[in-house]
């Protein structure tokens, strides 16, 4: 097998903070050099511990290399925004119904890959046997984006990939993040203008996706890595990270050290930060600044904001100022494209009437079990762990609840009680959401401010005794206080 890295400046990977570089042309097997599918792709279309500092509300600062990659950190994170505001609560979607409807506009069609059946739909999120699948798909090339703030680009790449699945009893959820750099296999998706299908690919990043088919590209690569069905999707422009976390009033993040990252320009010091504005994207889009530097240090520390933001969206603060809440769901669908059967209203509300008292020690993130020592086609990738992976998998399609093993957060985060001391701010948030309509039940639940009590986490699923641990897998519940923790290498 070849190696699939490249010399180019890392500058232009990514938001220009440094990322690895991508794949070259031709480089895996089953693979169409990165040129044809381009061309292919235009063709068809305070700072102590316990005193929060609050930091930025503006719009993105930095400039941007023309022609440069996806800007990675910042859709990750969006695309997260878009689950988290999927189990933030019925009252987005009764509030604001009618014009969040009218921001989304017409639905993308998902035709089934080559060989593939399209997923079945119900009319009722009730009638989905084992629970239903929403993925959440972050792009880097939205046609609104402001060329100046972000640069222009020749491709569009899925680089955030997130698969939401929620059980049937509406009990406890997991947000699965896919590694942008994992290699997989890419089915012969169906091309966008009804012609045909693309040809199959063997092994390539599964962030090349969209280049073959759009969405439903992305969709067919995804079902057919975990074997689960998706009857929904949608798609989030990086725009949204800026709008959404002005529209909660911030999000409050901790850090076990200070954390500077000269490539995004991120400077917080240890402690809790309310983050907004271009200071949230930085804090999402930093690489070289937490873990190891890479991507699945990255994840783990983007976790410690979706965590938090999910918390902040439940809490008394949110769920009872309208104001809120309306801008909350005008920022996410204004920056959104979301399949035909997820842009009804009623299948929308139905969504969140489920989740609207979803305790947060049942809401788990998880990152797709893989590594980075990988050889050949995976040099410079990320190689999935197949046996973590299909433990994984098969608790999710038998719809029961896991364990993730104790301090199993990443090599981005850990937590807050390891960090030395809990968030002040964030507790406080963490307090107002596990009341008495999201009060965590189970043995990974937290202590009374919301700190973790060193067990190990777990969606808690009423009725069920002992869970299954999975051993290998990174994660953590969005009731876990956790802080981002610093690359010192």
């Amino acid at each position: 097998m070849s190696d699939t890295r490249d010399d180019r400046d890392p500058r232009a990977d990514g938001f220009a903070d440094g990322d690895r570089p991508g794949s070259a042309p031709g480089s895996a097997p089953g693979s169409a050099p990165v040129s044809e599918r381009r061309a292919a792709a235009a063709a068809s279309a305070p700072t102590s511990r316990r005193t929060a500092r609050t930091a930025g509300t503006g719009g993105a600062r930095h400039g941007r290399l023309r022609r440069s990659r996806p800007l990675v950190g910042a859709a990750k994170v969006l695309a997260g925004a878009l689950a988290v505001l999927l189990v933030s609560g019925a009252s987005v979607g009764a509030i604001a119904a009618y014009q969040v409807r009218s921001d989304l506009g017409e639905g993308v069609a998902l035709p089934a890959a080559e060989g593939q059946t399209a997923a079945p739909t119900q009319q009722s999120i009730a009638a989905y046997e084992g629970g239903f699948n929403v993925l959440v798909v972050g792009t880097d090339n939205d046609a609104s984006q402001d060329e100046s703030a972000f640069g222009k680009r020749d491709a569009t790449l899925n680089d955030v990939n997130i698969l939401l699945h929620v059980s049937a009893d509406h009990t406890n959820a997991t947000a699965v993040s896919i590694p942008r750099d994992m290699v997989v296999p890419i089915p012969a998706c169906a091309k966008e203008d009804g012609s045909g299908y693309y040809s199959a690919m063997s092994a390539r990043p599964i962030n090349e996706a969209w280049s073959y088919g759009g969405l439903s590209c992305v969709v067919s690569t995804v079902q057919s890595l975990t074997g689960l069905e998706i009857p929904f999707a949608g798609m989030i422009s990086f725009n949204g990270v800026i709008e959404m976390s002005n529209a909660v009033g911030g999000v409050p993040v901790c850090a076990a050290t200070p954390i500077t990252d000269r490539h995004t320009g991120l400077d917080i010091p240890a402690g809790e930060t309310v983050l907004s504005g271009s200071d949230a994207l930085a804090f999402l889009r930093t690489r070289y600044g937490v873990g190891d530097g890479s991507d699945l240090g990255r994840i783990s520390s983007q976790q410690v904001y979706l965590s938090s933001l999910l918390r902040t969206v439940k809490s008394a603060d949110t769920l009872s100022s309208p104001a809120k809440l309306y801008s909350l769901a005008r920022a996410a669908a204004s920056n959104m494209s979301l399949s035909e059967q997820l842009t009804d209203v009623t299948t929308m509300v139905q969504i969140g009437s489920a989740l609207k008292d979803l305790p947060l020690d049942a809401v788990n993130f998880v990152q797709y079990p893989g590594t980075t020592d990988g050889t050949g086609v995976y040099a410079g990738k990320v190689q999935p762990t197949t046996a973590v992976a299909t433990q994984l998998f098969d608790a999710i399609k038998a719809d029961v609840p896991f364990t993730l093993p104790e301090g199993s957060t990443g090599i981005g985060s850990e937590s807050a009680a390891a960090a030395g001391d809990p968030p002040a701010g964030d507790a406080a948030a963490g307090e107002a959401a596990t009341g008495d309509a999201a009060a965590p039940t189970g043995d990974a639940a937290t202590g009374g401010a919301g700190t973790p009590t060193g067990e190990a986490t777990a969606p808690a699923a009423a009725g069920t005794g002992s869970t299954e641990v999975i051993s290998g897998l990174t994660g953590q519940t969005a009731a876990d206080q956790t802080c981002s923790v610093a690359n010192d290498g």
